[in-house]
């Protein structure tokens, strides 16, 4: 499997207060972005996958929609996480 437990600890570790906050939405959205970055890889290979393309687009929605509380929340959190994840350019 791409995403262990460890994994998710690591990224939770990073983005939120520890590894058992899960609930941030730093963390939430580094790791929705990683499991994009894994599905798009899959997508350059497997063009007909409908299915994991369909799971994709969900994604970036999940994220866009968790960007846009922290945008509306904090503005200093959302410019930082951009930054750290080099979402924008």
């Amino acid at each position: 499997m791409y995403l262990s437990s460890e994994k998710k600890k690591e990224f939770f570790e990073k983005f939120g207060k520890n590894a058992q906050d899960t609930g941030t939405a730093e963390g939430q959205i580094a790791l929705f972005s990683y499991r994009i970055s894994h599905l798009t890889e899959h997508l350059k290979v497997n063009r007909k996958d409908y299915s994991t393309q369909r799971s994709l687009v969900r994604l970036v929605g999940k994220r866009r929609n968790l960007l846009d509380y922290l945008k509306k929340k904090d503005i200093e959190r959302y410019r930082a996480i951009i930054k750290e994840l080099k979402l924008r350019r």
